[in-house]
């Protein structure tokens, strides 16, 4: 979000839908790796902050996308009695992903998105310091029931998911692959990294078999 101003987003997503006979999905994130901020000459604020300026950019976005003039004063951003055109060939919007692992980032999605990305990673010293305990089952359980929680039952049921596949390794021997993982996965044991949703390991039929179990789960 923070590499383009919403207003800007909205006019060009909505372009693309239409170019794309209403086949085009938003995705959006908060940002969080320190180093694209300051290759890009940003500067990178802190989490909250972040999650904060996409909540006001989302906002933006969906009003612009319903084609009545919008008006909006927030913290970040400022827009005042404006119109997009054309508009969006999906109604009322384009599917809307938004991606990341965070709290205050998974709640948003819960209130906000058609379809959330789970990420699983959160980057913590600026990008320096990923952390994949969320990998673990009872991670991910826990953001799905903070997700039902904030979305409701009915919400939520509508609500697509996804997961980010980190890695992904062809191969016999299952286990013997996910030890070697667990060298640069501290926080995880081979059992954590072949039940989570983040990695795929084995051969296809047991990809097959995993992901159809993910998705029952």
């Amino acid at each position: 979000n923070d590499f383009r101003q919403p207003v800007l987003v909205a006019r060009e997503a909505a372009t693309v839908d239409l170019l794309s006979g209403g086949r085009f999905q938003l995705g959006l994130g908060a940002g969080s790796i320190d180093a694209e901020y300051d290759q890009a000459g940003l500067g990178f604020d802190a989490g909250g902050t972040r999650v904060e300026r996409l909540t006001e950019g989302v906002t933006i976005i969906k009003g612009l996308f319903s084609g009545q003039p919008m008006t909006f004063v927030g913290r970040h951003y400022r827009v005042t009695s404006h119109t997009i055109a054309p508009l969006p060939v999906q109604r009322p919007q384009p599917p809307i992903l938004i991606g990341g692992n965070g709290r205050r980032l998974l709640s948003l999605a819960a209130r906000e998105a058609d379809i959330v990305g789970l990420s699983g990673i959160t980057f913590r010293r600026g990008g320096a310091a990923p952390d994949v305990s969320g990998w673990k089952i009872s991670g991910v359980d826990e953001r799905l029931q903070l997700m039902r929680t904030v979305a409701g039952n009915d919400r939520f049921a509508c609500v697509e998911l996804n997961a980010l596949l980190q890695r992904v390794i062809v191969t016999g021997n299952r286990r013997g692959a996910a030890e070697e993982l667990t060298i640069r996965w501290h926080q995880l044991n081979a059992d954590d990294i072949l039940q989570s949703p983040y990695v795929l390991i084995g051969t296809v039929d047991e990809m097959v078999e995993d992901l159809r179990a993910r998705r029952e789960r």
